[in-house]
Order: C-alpha cells, then sequence, then structure tokens
C-alpha cells in the first residue's frame, strides 16, 4: 500500500508519524507554528502529510504523554502587556529528542561543548532547557504552582520559565546553556521586574555552571544542577 493511500488511515500511517515527530523534536524549545512542523516532516511537496493529519499526531502524542508542550504565561492579575499565545515545543523528555535525531552520546557532547562558546543557539541549547524545563515543572507541580513561557506579542522580550503560585506571585527563569551571565543574560528579567513589581518574588537565569550567586542588580544565578523540590 502507498504512503498516500495510508493517509487516508492516518493510526495506520506509521510512516508519516515518525517524519512528524522527528521534525517536531528538532524544533524542541521553539514556538514554531504546526504547519511549519508538517512542511520540515516532508520537504518533498509530494509527501506533505495533510495538516489535519499533523493536527491529530500532535494530539494524540500529547495525550500519550510523549510531547508535553509548554503553555504560553497567561497572569491571573498583574499583566506585563501584551503577550503571545503559543506554546513552547517539548517532549516528555530530552532522550528522546537525541534518540529520534539519531544523535549519540559522542554527537551530544561535541554539540554541547561548541556551544561553551559565543554563538548562535543550536540544539544543543535547546535540549539543556528541555532538561531545565522538565525538572521546573515536576517540582512546581509537587508545590501546586503551574509553570508556563512567556514572550511579548513582538518578541521583544521572553522568559523560557514563569512558576506560578496560586496568589499570582511569581518565580521567572531564564535558561542559559552557560557557565557565565553577563547583563545581556538578565535583560529580560530586568523588564518583568520593571512591569510587575512586587508580584515578582524573584528572578534567576539558571545555567550550565558551578557557581550560585546574587548579582549586584538582585539577580540570581543558581546552576541547573542545583535544582530541587
Amino acid at each position: 500500500m502507498s504512503e498516500s493511500a495510508l493517509f487516508r488511515d492516518p493510526i495506520r500511517a506509521t510512516s508519516g508519524l515518525r517524519r512528524w515527530l522527528r521534525a517536531y523534536a528538532a524544533a524542541t524549545a521553539t514556538t514554531v507554528p504546526l504547519e511549519v512542523i508538517g512542511d520540515a516532516a516532508a520537504p518533498d511537496r509530494s509527501e506533505r502529510l495533510p495538516e489535519a493529519i499533523g493536527t491529530l499526531y500532535h494530539d494524540l502524542l500529547e495525550r500519550l504523554f510523549v510531547i508535553d508542550p509548554l503553555p504560553a504565561w497567561s497572569p491571573r492579575w498583574t499583566h506585563p502587556g501584551r503577550l503571545g499565545g503559543a506554546p513552547k515545543h517539548h517532549l516528555a523528555d530530552p532522550t528522546l529528542v537525541a534518540r529520534l535525531l539519531g544523535l549519540d552520546a559522542a554527537g551530544i557532547e561535541g554539540r554541547l561543548g561548541d556551544r561553551l562558546r559565543p554563538g548562535p543557539p543550536t540544539l544543543a541549547d535547546s535540549l539543556f532547557e528541555s532538561l531545565v524545563a522538565l525538572s521546573v515543572r515536576v517540582y512546581a507541580e509537587a508545590s501546586g504552582a503551574r509553570v508556563g513561557h512567556l514572550r511579548t506579542y513582538r518578541s521583544d522580550h521572553e522568559l523560557d520559565l514563569i512558576v506560578e503560585r496560586a496568589d499570582g506571585r511569581i518565580v521567572a527563569l531564564d535558561v542559559r546553556f552557560t557557565g557565565s551571565v553577563d547583563d545581556r543574560d538578565v535583560g529580560h528579567l530586568r523588564w518583568l521586574r520593571r512591569r510587575l513589581g512586587g508580584d515578582l518574588l524573584d528572578g534567576v537565569v539558571l545555567t550550565a555552571g558551578a557557581r550560585c550567586y546574587r548579582r549586584g542588580d538582585g539577580i540570581g544565578v543558581v546552576p541547573a544542577a542545583l535544582l530541587g523540590p
């Protein structure tokens, strides 16, 4: 049976599902639209998945907890401005990303090593952010808090994780795959502090480094290895 025929029964279109899931893995820690993921799953126009099937795959995999999108933060009371509403794409575990994309331990280490030097974001950044997000979401759920991400409507400001208590007060977390933090890394946290005032309990940069300290501007710097309930 041809793959186009299989599309008539999406549940049986396992090859299309695998391609879509690999494309989703490549989009980890981004907010790219699902239609873009669908296009990436089959760059050959003749093999592209119908948009409805991409949506079906997304919904099915979310119900099975294979993918675990991080919703956009929707403030209960204090509002920092007009925010975007797209979720961030995450799988249930970042090791699934590496497996789906065919990255072995040596390949991941090479990519991680590259990111220790300044440069544009890479898949290693996304894997690190996804690992931190997984940890924070588990600990927040145990504490009765909810977690989202923040991105302003025009993407002028974004923060990787917003942890909100039941009283609406929040801790804002930005993830940086680096061992050092400078003023550029805390700009979005300082912006949110100006907008929220006392409703922001703390602003923290979570890093891949080994030093835990408080900057002169009050922003915390914490190694992700120290995360715990």
